[in-house]
């Protein structure tokens, strides 16, 4: 019995002193160890200071001016040879069509004096008012035949002669005549010509569209 009893003494005893040592553990647990080892701040390089670096490098270096001067050239020469018109392809057989301009109004249409000249809604034919006084004659001036022809029958006071594709500042200096381009196809696709040469003919408040067809065939 003194041997059982001693034993429960000890164990209650071990068990009160842990606990009371309970609140120790858990400060050692919480206690600041201070720095374990090296450290090092945050460090990223600032975004215009880097990039300024290198326009600086490529300045000095020469690569700036270079590649201005390739996109100079580059420009140059697509003004002096714009991209051909895509779709467009020599006459294969003569057609002609009439070609209404009249537009329908999206917004009234006033004056300078902001007085009403036509409502919204309005079909408004602008040759009511404007008189086209020249044809538009529409070529390939890649084709010698087709640009000898159209300078041969009009001259410059008499149309306009408009290349879809082809250089027209080459030809101005062989031809010492003004031409002009169809951006994008903006003038062929708004009359729906899909063949060169063509011609636009004012006639009244309409427009006359022709195909043509050259004296022995197109090349």
């Amino acid at each position: 019995m003194i041997r059982r009893a001693a034993l429960i003494g000890g164990t209650l005893g071990a068990a009160l002193v842990a606990s009371s040592s309970w609140p120790l553990v858990q400060g050692a647990l919480a206690r600041d160890h201070g720095v374990m080892g090296q450290t090092w701040g945050i460090a990223e390089p600032d975004l215009l200071a880097t990039i300024d670096s290198k326009l600086k490098t490529l300045q000095a270096n020469g690569s700036i001016e270079r590649m201005q001067a390739t996109f100079r050239a580059k420009a140059e020469d697509r003004i002096r040879n714009p991209l051909p018109v895509t779709g467009i392809g020599p006459v294969r057989e003569a057609r002609n069509w009439t070609f209404d301009p009249s537009i329908v109004l999206d917004r009234d249409l006033r004056d300078v004096k902001g007085n009403l000249v036509a409502a919204a809604g309005t079909r408004v034919n602008p040759l009511a008012f404007v008189s086209m006084k020249t044809d538009l004659v529409f070529i390939d001036g890649r084709d010698e035949r087709q640009v000898d022809w159209a300078v041969k029958r009009w001259s410059a006071s008499a149309a306009k002669i408009i290349f879809v594709a082809g250089s027209p500042f080459e030809a101005m200096g062989e031809k010492k005549r003004r031409f002009f381009f169809d951006q994008q196809g903006k003038l062929t696709g708004h009359f729906g010509i899909a063949h060169v040469p063509a011609v636009v003919t004012p006639e009244g408040q309409t427009l006359k569209v022709s195909e043509i067809e050259l004296p022995g065939g197109t090349s």
